[in-house]
């Protein structure tokens, strides 16, 4: 039992094991954990809301009024006299007598169904809906985005691990041989001399200032990407990637990425539906000096506690009537001035929509071409660079080997390493520019997630 005792405390003390993720985990972390992705779709949820609203103007809907006041008393008949006899059939003349009041109740309510309004109805339906679409595109455009940062931030992180690992490397063999020199000067020993030493201390003290500049980058970057993924900054995390590695180089020609970029933008969906948007709602504005037909039902309830009624069809009673029938009629809401500024507003954005796509249609293969050639020549740097960090590491360590022998002088080490260290950061910084340009021209030709 205190075996079991002490290696359950024991367990429970060792820190949480850092969690590892390979960059596509990490997207697929970040497109679910980014609010940025959530306002968007927030944004898309009102897009529909504004669609049933527009719908909702073609169903059945409420007209009422209802209030509670007060009215004239009056007892009696219509005659003075209460009656009409044939000497005493004189009309009251007491209306604007205050006799007393009496509590009056009022109900006006009208169920009304829209049956035609001459296009007003469709436009404004068919541009929320084509609304809904914009929205749509503007969330698939973020989740392009939040990739592309995931990719900046992983990238960033391993060319600047890597970068650090380089400037180790090199500050290690600079050190040792400034130990070396050191050595051979305090015991009078080989061929150095004091200027060799201080060449090689100054090289070992921008080297320390890179690998610190590096490692700062380390730690923004992989915070960076934990704040994308939804992870605390207090918390470990792994990179599954050992180094930064180059990606495939793209297989479609220039032609083919161009084509599937004007097919797969989101702008251009976007685009396509905000130009539907625009020539439904020229459309319904045009239809706002037609009436609306509609069909309903239509009643009246008015009462007043204190007041006599009048039984009599062809008097009308304010203040005591019941009625309910059938109605059918046309509905006109005519404002010239406002229908006219209302309608040149939307073919205004209609044309500044149809002046943003002729721009689109050239716009959009040029930022294709662009990704294409930088990506081409990225990627040809990046053999070439591969190629001249394995070669100025081999210079590297045989002329640290050569110098421990004595064969060689300081400055020849110095510059040795000064080589390989320029050409293997060199190499890391290509190669996250080259897998970032891959990145974009994935967003640009309209590669989702």
């Amino acid at each position: 039992m205190r075996r079991l005792f002490a290696f359950v405390v024991f367990g429970l003390a060792l820190p949480a094991a850092a969690e590892t993720l390979d960059l596509e985990q990490a997207i697929a972390r970040a497109l679910d954990a980014d609010p940025r992705i959530e306002e968007r779709q927030h944004f898309v949820a009102a897009a529909r809301g504004l669609r049933e609203e527009a719908e909702g103007h073609g169903g059945w809907f409420v007209e009422s009024n209802t209030f509670l006041a007060i009215a004239p008393k009056t007892e009696g008949s219509i005659f003075k006299s209460g009656t009409c006899v044939v000497a005493s059939c004189d009309l009251r003349d007491d209306r604007y007598e205050l006799n007393g009041l009496s509590p009056w109740l009022k109900m006006e309510m009208a169920l009304i169904k829209p049956l035609y309004t001459f296009g007003k109805l469709e436009g404004y339906s068919d541009a929320a809906e084509a609304n809904i679409r914009v929205k749509e595109g503007d969330v698939q455009l973020q989740r392009n985005a939040t990739v592309l940062d995931v990719k900046k931030a992983y990238y960033g992180y391993l060319a600047a691990r890597d970068g650090r690992l380089v400037l180790e490397d090199v500050a290690k063999r600079v050190q040792s041989a400034v130990d070396l020199v050191q050595g051979w000067l305090d015991e009078g020993e080989g061929d150095v001399k004091q200027s060799d030493l201080y060449a090689l201390q100054s090289g070992y003290a921008l080297i320390a200032k890179y690998k610190a500049q590096a490692e700062a980058l380390e730690k923004i970057a992989l915070g960076g990407l934990k704040v994308l993924i939804g992870v605390p900054l207090a918390d470990s995390l792994e990179i599954a990637e050992r180094r930064i590695r180059p990606v495939e180089l793209p297989e479609l020609d220039l032609e083919a990425l161009q084509t599937q970029a004007m097919e797969q933008r989101p702008e251009m969906q976007q685009l396509a539906a905000g130009l539907q948007a625009r020539r439904s709602l020229v459309e319904a504005n045009k239809s706002g000096s037609m009436p609306d037909l509609y069909a309903g039902v239509a009643g009246l309830l008015s009462y007043a506690w204190e007041r006599e009624r009048l039984e009599n069809p062809y008097i009308y009673d304010p203040f005591n009537e019941l009625g309910v029938t059938p109605v059918i009629g046309l509905r006109w809401n005519w404002q010239p001035g406002v229908i006219d500024g209302k309608t040149r507003v939307a073919e205004a954005e209609l044309n500044a929509l149809i002046a943003k796509s002729s721009f689109a249609q050239k716009g959009i293969p040029y930022q294709v071409t662009e990704q294409y050639y930088q990506v081409q020549g990225y990627y040809e740097a990046v053999q070439q660079l591969e190629q001249a960090g394995r070669s100025a590491r081999r210079w590297m360590v045989s002329s640290y080997t050569d110098f421990e022998a004595g064969l060689e002088k300081a400055e020849k080490i110095m510059t040795a390493m000064q080589a390989y260290a320029l050409a293997m950061t060199d190499y890391v910084q290509t190669t996250f520019e080259y897998n970032m340009h891959v990145a974009r021209l994935d967003d640009v030709t309209g590669v989702s997630r």
